[in-house]
């Protein structure tokens, strides 16, 4: 029995630093994840210096819980990474700056993957503040990058059984990409049909003042 015991005492200690370090990974990534939120606010608000500041914390924060998870536990971290990943993403979209690599990020493929397709809902949000600015020229770069994303990212979705979520995130996004394209079409008839009034009232008037000048 003194054998028995001592594997079950041994087999107690892993557990309960197993039980520990799982306590603090979902405190301390839900942090994390609250980071990433504030500077995906901090970005839609036009305050990319701030944003830079809170996803550099948030990042060091991932750092620090790595060590933590170690390879048993690494599955907690998958959350926290996606955030990043779409908060670090959306910063340098907007910047006009190349989207960093996942090493850059510190994050495993999966993870980068979901967070630049979560990524693509931001964009659109971005994308209908611009119309409401009329940035035409902002939003069809965005609208390309948004595509550019997609399409990049579509080739791996024969992988879903190995990153769960792939397929519906990309089903999720196609829809976005569908809407952003439906809007930016009706308001570029909106246009047409606008300029083509402002026409027909400038030519109406013409002939109305020529008519007008003839009779005197």
């Amino acid at each position: 029995m003194s054998v028995l015991n001592s594997d079950l005492e041994r087999i107690d200690s892993v557990l309960k630093d197993l039980e520990t370090r799982r306590e603090t990974l979902i405190k301390g990534t839900r942090e994390i994840v609250i980071l990433c939120s504030k500077a995906i606010v901090c970005i839609h608000k036009g305050d990319d210096s701030g944003a830079e500041k809170i996803l550099s914390e948030a990042k060091k924060l991932l750092e620090s819980f790595k060590e933590i998870a170690g390879i048993d536990l690494d599955r907690y971290l998958s959350v926290p990474e996606q955030e990043l990943t779409e908060g670090s993403a959306l910063l340098s979209i907007v910047k006009h700056l190349k989207i960093p690599s996942m090493s850059e990020m510190g994050v495993t493929g999966p993870s980068y993957v979901l967070g630049l397709l979560d990524c693509i809902g931001e964009i659109k949000r971005i994308i209908y503040d611009s119309l409401r600015k009329g940035e035409a020229e902002r939003i069809d770069l965005l609208f390309k990058i948004m595509n550019d994303v997609y399409g990049s990212i579509y080739p791996l979705a024969g992988y879903d059984n190995l990153v769960p979520g792939l397929r519906k995130k990309l089903d999720v996004s196609k829809h976005l990409i569908e809407d952003v394209r439906a809007v930016i079409t009706d308001e570029a008839r909106r246009k047409v049909i606008l300029n083509r009034m402002d026409l027909f009232e400038k030519t109406t008037s013409q002939i109305f003042e020529d008519k007008k000048r003839i009779s005197n």
